[in-house]
């Protein structure tokens, strides 16, 4: 069957996709733009993470790379931290060029591409279903400016999966109908590059998706077709893993991916109004991550729940459904939405994870679009029943507005926290479906219609995405007044020393991750993924450490043990950090820099010491959680199989359950520590160096966090590296002046480059074979067609306007002659079918994909 675009008709859709994707997204970011002068800045996520993690990558990769990163946290694995963020998308490469203090002023121009790739990617996908290139341009950008990826400019990371799903599904289809090879292979590896976490999801979806396709026939599975899903399956994922491999070995240790559904909590959701939030979401556009307006308890926030379609909202859908008894895409839609509404089918797409995401919306929101799309174009669905039932629908949400609430014994109209933000939602939804009504009510037969409908998907999503990101950003106006004066500026303004050896840095009342644009190891610290030792560290310490690390000033003995050697405070906010109490025990002031004060630890620790004593960590766990900080810089902590080897090292065991401590004692601690700690050391992207001269054999400590990828040499002799202090290293040396190098290899990280690099090279050879297997077939199609006298089929000439040749297609009618039996002549198909096609199609004919002319 020969598809009815030809590729000059479908190369211009999809720049026209491209480029209206880019503009539309400029003209919802131009505003902020203007307000904040040309550094966006928005909220939360966005402004403690995706900025300083652009900068810091990129500036990382052009200092010379690495494998640690001492700016994240305490240390981390630069590939296992920020494989999750950055590290695989193609955006922070195409940054390599500009300057890192360039990267702020450049987000808006990455975000303006994101959008336009993932406009054009849905047109390339909703191309094999399109009748007309107008309406997959149409739906491809309702598909982009969807509110899952209006809300996910808040994690400005999480639009990248969304660009590569749809060219995927556009792979696979090319693979299963026209053996297209090399394509699958290609962006299954580069979204496994790009997000290791997204991948699971799209792998779990696109299973279903290919299950339903082979149900109703659309993929005639043979033995070879089989063979050859398989092997760019497995050439993919060889693609992806020089970041996926790492990021495995990582994982295994995060207590995180631990926490598996169980019980009642598999099939219920623990809140009643988890399950109306899910189906809310369909029909009125996101609140912003962090501040849910109508459902504000179970897991809304920052969950990116939404699945809301700018003008079309469920109209196409619910039209589709109603004139479809079966098929794929109604099968798919609907096991989507029961996997939304059960809990143990959603965390599916998280590996099984009871932590709750709507993180997978936009791969049925592609469904959903294909499905509007179809209902556009096939006059044979009611278009106008959807838009009533739309309409119906987003009405009825106005009764949340209009119930009696009680609190503290005042009585008020609505469920919302703010009814003017209610009733804005609810207006621009029915803003949204009317404008949608009104045009096809009146313009649907014109050829206009489609530019008509277009100007009001881009306007509208404009409109709302600018509602949205303001409603997020202004209530943060405040809070936010002095993040360029301080992150940016002032982090530029600060000059550390560098001369003094290792330490670290800590901060007060100061923005999150000042650390990471000054590149220094910092206590307080916002990164989800970190060395697992690190999350262990913590907790039993009476910190707590989930999306980010920040103990509080009150933990002073911390910054003592960790190496702490100057704390950052915003000039404003020195008198209250003088008077934390005890937080500010042990700090003096030494001066400002820019508009931060600096204060240095009179307790600091060298990085690398001895200890007298142990403790065993059963112990250590037993003790009062606000002295356990205080007794690690007193003894260090032993396992009991530790014991048995080293504790004839120590003097002394702390063997009581209660160990009072104070702050008299800390500094006297602190003192002994000193006496046999290192005299130098140095840090850099491999590792760490120290020197030491000791008294006597001991362990010797270091305020780094355990990971299975180091390696120690004690004068150049290897050492086993102990795992001591519920997290930290350790390692044995005898008496006398010893240099102690540890280095750094990412686990997994070589071999998952080389399966990457195998995997590239056997693809080239895969696609260089198919590619010559192509020309055969159409060298012995075309003899075969000559010997036989056939002509090849004449040449399509494109539409000069793609969007004058949008209106959906009337059927042609035929006069409608009686038969003799009284019964009415059958009509003749419209124009382009075969004759002997029945004018009434399947249920399921609308959305089985069309293959390409040979």
């Amino acid at each position: 069957m020969r598809h009815l675009l030809q590729k000059q008709d479908k190369r211009k859709a999809l720049l026209i996709s491209f480029l209206f994707g880019m503009a539309t997204a400029l003209f919802i970011f131009l505003p902020f733009l203007i307000v904040d002068k040309g550094f966006f800045l928005y909220c939360g996520d966005y402004n403690s993470q995706q900025i300083p993690f652009y900068v810091h990558v990129q500036q990382f990769i052009k200092d010379g790379g690495g494998t640690w990163d001492w700016g994240t946290d305490l240390g981390t694995s630069i590939v296992n931290s920020y494989s999750f963020y950055n590290l695989g998308s193609p955006f922070l490469w195409l940054t390599m060029p500009f300057p890192s203090r360039a990267l702020p002023y450049l987000m808006v121009p990455l975000f303006m591409l994101k959008f336009g790739c993932i406009a054009a990617g849905a047109c390339l996908y909703l191309l094999r279903y399109a009748k007309s290139s107008s309406f997959a341009i149409i739906c491809s950008l309702v598909y982009a400016f969807c509110g899952f990826n209006v809300y996910n400019i808040f994690f400005n990371h999480m639009l990248e999966p969304v660009i590569y799903f749809p060219l995927m599904l556009w792979a696979l289809d090319g693979l299963m109908i026209e053996r297209r090879s090399g394509f699958f292979a290609l962006f299954v590896g580069l979204a496994l590059l790009n997000s290791y976490f997204f991948f699971i999801g799209n792998f779990v979806f696109i299973l279903l998706y290919f299950i339903f396709q082979c149900l109703w026939g659309n993929y005639k599975l043979t033995g070879t077709k089989f063979a050859f899903l398989s092997i760019e399956i497995l050439l993919g994922v060889g693609l992806g893993m020089a970041l996926a491999l790492p990021s495995f070995f990582n994982l295994l240790g995060n207590p995180r991916t631990e926490n598996f559904a169980n019980g009642m909590n598999m099939i219920l959701y623990w809140h009643v109004q988890q399950i109306p939030a899910i189906l809310s979401s369909l029909i009125v556009p996101p609140d912003p991550p962090y501040l849910p307006n109508v459902f504000t308890e179970g897991a809304i926030k920052w969950t990116s729940m939404s699945a809301f379609l700018p003008i079309v909202s469920v109209a196409g859908v619910a039209a589709y459904f109603k004139s479809h008894k079966g098929g794929w895409l109604k099968i798919l839609l609907f096991t989507s939405l029961v996997m939304a509404l059960v809990p143990f089918l959603n965390s599916s797409f998280y590996a099984f994870n009871a932590s709750y995401y709507a993180r997978w919306y936009y791969m049925p929101l592609l469904m959903i679009c294909l499905a509007t799309l179809l209902s556009l174009q096939d006059r044979s669905i009611d278009l106008g029943f959807g838009i009533k039932f739309a309409l119906v629908l987003t009405g009825l949400w106005a009764i949340l507005g209009l119930l009696p609430t009680q609190e503290e014994e005042q009585w008020r109209l609505g469920v919302a926290e703010y009814a003017s933000r209610f009733w804005l939602t609810w207006v621009t939804a029915m803003l949204g479906i009317c404008i949608f009504a009104v045009l096809w009510h009146f313009f649907r037969d014109k050829k206009r219609f489609a530019s008509l409908l277009l100007g009001a998907v881009m306007g509208f999503s404009v409109f709302y995405s600018v509602i949205h990101i303001s409603i997020g950003k202004f209530r943060q106006w405040e809070n936010d007044a002095d993040y360029v004066q301080q992150q940016y500026e002032g982090s530029a303004a600060l000059q550390l020393p560098e001369d003094e050896g290792f330490y670290r840095i800590d901060t007060y009342s100061a923005y999150d991750n000042l650390g990471i644009w000054l590149n220094k190891s910092c206590l307080q610290t916002f990164n989800s993924v970190v060395t697992p030792s690190i999350m262990e560290f913590y907790p039993p310490l009476g910190v707590k450490r989930d999306v980010s690390s920040k103990p509080e000033p009150q933990y002073y003995a911390l910054r003592g043990l960790l190496s702490t050697r100057y704390t950052i405070v915003p000039q404003e906010d020195m008198s209250a950090f003088e008077a934390e109490d005890p937080g500010s025990l042990g700090w003096h002031y030494t001066g400002t820099q820019g508009p931060f004060a600096v204060y240095e630890n009179e307790n600091y620790l060298p990085l690398g010491f001895t200890y007298d004593s142990f403790i065993l960590m059963d112990t250590l766990n037993a003790a009062y959680e606000d002295d356990r900080s205080a007794l690690l810089v007193r003894a260090i902590g032993l396992t009991r199989e530790q014991e048995e080897q080293y504790g004839h090292l120590f003097h002394d065991k702390l063997s009581s359950m209660y160990n009072p401590t104070s702050y008299t004692g800390y500094v006297s601690d602190v003192l002994s520590c000193r006496a046999s700690a290192s005299y130098e050391s140095e840090a850099d992207s491999s590792g760490f160096r120290v020197n030491i001269s000791l008294p006597r054999e001991n362990l010797v400590f270091f305020s780094v966090p355990y990971d299975p990828g180091f390696s120690a040499t004690v004068d150049g002799r290897e050492a086993e590296v102990l795992k001591v202090s519920g997290g930290m290293m350790a390692v044995y040396a005898e008496a006398g002046d010893h240099e102690i190098v540890f280095r750094y290899r990412t686990p997994g990280f070589r071999a998952g480059v080389a399966i990457s690099l195998v995997s590239a090279g056997l693809l080239a050879l895969y696609w260089v074979d198919s590619l010559r297997w192509e020309k055969k077939r159409r060298l012995k199609k075309a003899a075969g067609a000559t010997a036989g006298g056939a002509a090849p089929p004449p040449e399509e000439t494109p539409p000069e306007n793609l969007f004058e040749q949008a209106a959906p297609d009337t059927p042609v009618q035929a006069e409608e002659t009686p038969a003799k039996d009284g019964s009415e002549t059958p009509r003749e198909p419209a124009p382009g079918k075969d004759k002997s096609e029945t004018t009434t199609p399947r249920p399921d004919a609308a959305d089985t994909p069309k293959t390409e002319q040979d």
